[in-house]
């Protein structure tokens, strides 16, 4: 059974820093595209950050270049979000998400490319 489990949340104060892991189920080595997504309440869940576990490209939303940063580590199956100069429009839950096809330029930050969906982890940034 393909399991996606995050962690890493917390509270934390306007321009800190948190990293959120994303650990795949070994089943789950397969995965080509794994990515970040968050909901804050009332809004839409938005693409965060995405990475092509082949070639390593990645990929961000405006809203978080510069300050958030998607790497992978393929021994211990899991992608990692850092996050830095948070801001409190970053409160969110943030939702690690896995497709079996590479990341596209133009479909990576869509909620419909990923078959697979991790339970979230809670990101809550205080000003």
């Amino acid at each position: 059974q393909v399991q996606l489990v995050e962690s890493g949340g917390g509270s934390v104060q306007a321009g800190g820093s948190l990293r959120l892991s994303c650990a795949a189920s070994a089943y789950s080595t397969s995965f080509n595209c794994m990515a970040w997504f968050r909901q804050a309440p009332g809004k839409e869940r938005e693409g965060v950050a995405a990475v092509y576990i082949g070639a390593g490209s990645t990929y961000y939303a405006d809203s978080v270049k510069g300050r958030f940063t998607i790497s992978q580590d393929k021994v211990k199956n899991t992608v990692y979000l850092q996050l830095n100069s948070l801001r409190p429009e970053d409160t969110a839950m943030y939702y690690c998400a896995a497709d079996r096809d590479r990341c596209y330029r133009g479909s990576w930050f869509r909620q419909g490319t990923f078959a697979y969906w991790g339970q979230g982890t809670q990101v809550t940034v205080s000003s």
